[in-house]
């Protein structure tokens, strides 16, 4: 199944690039805003040993890659370049068709077609470790698999292996109509759990139809009033203060700090170390966690989408020239689920 919003841009047919030694990407040689966003033409990668070069039929956009063309928080840069990105090429989730395997993979071959995380996606071709792939489902466009990998990803190791999700639960999820969130509605819901949606009255509708048994329109209702105590909390909204989160879990339930939005330039993480500190002393659990994609993990996402246990919900799609518009749509909150760039 598939949950597409109604807003897209046309842009060129999906796959179609020139031949040849140079490609056109979306690069940025400095951080800022969307304004930093130029399409350029650049010399096509070449794969290391462990890698692949796909042939990029789709990207995704998420938060992950607004702060790496903010260049924050701060802390964020000893990593991605401190003055500006190391990497210049923009985009991380990628769709596409193998066009080149690296000497030492195993795993794929010419014509493959795959999903995951890449290095620059939003480009004509883009390269790809091959444990940060997975064989894209054949009922499964390239459009809704590119915007699977980050985010999905997030929200099945919040569940999971921090949330230690369990049958019978019930899990309240805040920012359920974004990226993250959208996903965790549908896994929450796919691990049996008895799942309620925080999000705007705007999106309320959405939430519903990604399987949330409840619903808050947080305009109107306090999810901490004390009505109801949630197992487990999914916090992506990045707002919420510690001790509101705690007054809306059981004595001993847990909350997952997902995100950094809200929490400052410098670290972005200020409140999950608070909950890191506080966590050893009280009954609650308050976890805050780092996702790393694995190609296990991406292949427990392939059977999902291909069972049609979960779908991508888009929301917006933009072609490769216009990935400043989707990027400043991204940063307004107007975004319901995920962002698709196409190629």
């Amino acid at each position: 199944m598939t949950l597409d919003g109604q807003h897209e841009v046309q842009g060129h047919e999906e796959g179609r690039g020139p031949a040849g030694s140079t490609m056109r990407a979306v690069v940025q040689d400095r951080y800022g805003t969307a304004e930093v966003l130029k399409i350029q033409q650049i010399p096509r990668p070449t794969p290391a040993e462990d890698e692949v070069l796909i042939r990029v039929h789709a990207a995704g956009l998420d938060r992950g890659t607004e702060h790496l063309m903010t260049g924050k928080p701060y802390l964020m840069r000893l990593g991605v370049g401190v003055r500006r990105p190391k990497n210049p090429v923009v985009g991380v989730d990628v769709a596409g068709t193998v066009t080149e395997v690296g000497a030492s993979v195993t795993r794929f071959q010419v014509g493959d077609e795959v999903f995951g995380v890449s290095k620059g996606s939003f480009a004509e071709s883009a390269v790809a470790r091959e444990h940060r792939l997975a064989r894209k489902p054949a009922n499964t466009a390239f459009k809704q698999a590119a915007v699977v990998p980050t985010s999905a990803l997030t929200a099945l190791h919040a569940l999971r292996d921090a949330g230690r999700i369990q049958q019978g639960q019930k899990v309240l999820i805040i920012g359920a109509s974004g990226g993250v969130g959208s996903y965790a509605v549908q896994l929450a819901a796919a691990f049996g759990a008895e799942t309620t949606g925080v999000c705007s009255p705007a999106k309320l509708d959405l939430v519903r139809a990604l399987g949330a048994g409840h619903v808050i329109d947080y305009t109107r209702d306090d999810f901490a009033d004390g009505a109801s105590r949630y197992d487990l909390i999914i916090d992506t909204g990045g707002n919420p203060g510690l001790s509101r989160l705690r007054r809306a879990l059981t004595p001993r339930g847990t909350a997952v700090l997902v995100g950094g939005e809200g929490g400052g330039d410098w670290t972005g993480m200020g409140r999950q170390v608070r909950a890191m500190m506080l966590s050893p002393f009280i009954r609650q659990r308050l976890v805050m966690f780092f996702s790393t994609p694995r190609a296990s993990d991406l292949q427990v996402l392939a059977s999902l989408l291909e069972a049609g246990t979960i779908a991508a919900s888009i929301g917006s799609t933009y072609p490769l020239e216009q990935v400043p518009d989707a990027m400043r749509h991204l940063q307004s909150g107007q975004t319901r689920g995920k962002t698709a760039i196409t190629i």
